[in-house]
């Protein structure tokens, strides 16, 4: 733009696809290193850095997006990851759909999403990775899971609708019927989803200030009374204004001391005395009168605590009325100073 033979005399430099927002971020970004991106700016702020090759800013882009990935905005962040060819994000879009299913496609960005976007996230949903299949739409039948699906609405339904053809519908009724069963042209290996709605819950009944971090993790013991599948913590954050935070969540079998899941990642938080979710990659189940520990190592300033534990905590469902029942216990040897009374570790996220 402002060397060369093709540099521009104007004074003034009009740039019509940057939002003014986003160029002041590229440009603090550029002067003194300083990062400022929200909620509502990242994605033209990742624009603008793949636009000017700022692969750096572009980093911190992507990383924000990944700590403030949810079921309510993993269509539309799935879009935006292809839009910007970024894979690693897609990927874990993908996941986070695959896992929270009944969430994601009521959220409002998934009736947002068009047919030229949808057909490429459909596919890489149902487990393609190149593109659409031969025959478009239609192609996507061939990912869906009909073998998984029971035999008796077959007749009803599909094998009426015209979607499919003759022979899929023979091949699938063979399927069900005999033995040994032939080769179908259909994914036969079940979805991993969480059916129902996501749980929480909270052991602490105030939350006070200052909680430090040298490298210790922060444990608490656990049990329930149920077969659940833990999905998340919900950790405190900064006393001083929005920051990030680098963290390390496990829960481990406590009699054999067998790390059950775990995730390293980090999370975002605006200075208030709210939790903030920090998710594993995949759900931990958790089984009924078995010791657990619930553990995180954060790295980043004081936060948060909670006061006033509650030993036991009971979640009960608004629809069903069955009842989850947490009991926590003191995790013995290093635990920050984490207990039953005071701490962190205040919510635990999990489906039933």
């Amino acid at each position: 733009m402002f060397n060369g033979g093709m540099a521009t005399t104007s004074t003034e430099i009009e740039l019509p696809d940057v939002e003014p927002a986003a160029f002041l971020a590229l440009l603090k970004f550029l002067y003194s290193d300083e990062v400022q991106i929200g909620p509502e700016t990242v994605m033209t702020t990742l624009y603008t850095a793949k636009k000017y090759a700022v692969p750096a800013l572009e980093a911190h882009c992507v990383e924000f997006l990944k700590k403030n990935l949810r079921a309510d905005n993993a269509f539309m962040l799935l879009t935006q990851a292809r839009l910007f060819d970024e894979p690693q994000l897609a990927s874990l879009c993908l996941e986070n759909i695959d896992k929270n299913t009944a969430d994601a496609i009521t959220a409002e960005g998934f009736t947002d999403i068009d047919l030229g976007e949808g057909l490429p996230c459909a596919c890489a949903l149902l487990g393609l990775r190149q593109g659409v299949p031969r025959g478009g739409a239609k192609g996507l039948l061939t990912l869906r899971r009909g073998p998984n699906a029971p035999v008796r609405p077959l007749p009803a339904g599909p094998a009426q609708s015209g979607i499919l053809m003759d022979r899929e519908v023979v091949s699938l009724f063979l399927h069900f019927t005999v033995n040994p069963k032939p080769r179908v042209d259909f994914i036969d290996r079940p979805r991993c989803c969480l059916r129902g709605k996501e749980c929480s819950i909270n052991r602490f009944q105030q939350v006070e200030s200052r909680w430090g971090y040298s490298g210790t993790s922060d444990r608490v013991r656990f049990s329930v009374n149920k077969r659940i599948f833990v999905v998340g913590f919900g950790l405190y954050g900064s006393i001083h204004g929005p920051t990030d935070y680098q963290v390390n969540i496990q829960i481990i079998h406590t009699d054999s001391n067998t790390v059950l899941g775990q995730n390293d990642t980090g999370f975002s938080c605006d200075g208030s005395a709210s939790t903030f979710r920090v998710m594993f990659k995949e759900p931990v189940e958790v089984l009924p009168s078995v010791n657990y520990t619930a553990c995180a190592t954060l790295k980043g300033p004081d936060s948060h605590y909670g006061t006033k534990g509650l030993r036991k905590v009971t979640h009960e469902s608004p629809t069903t009325g069955a009842k989850t029942c947490f009991t926590f216990c003191y995790a013995a040897g290093n635990n920050n100073g984490t207990s039953v009374e005071d701490g962190q570790i205040p919510e635990v996220i999990f489906y039933t």
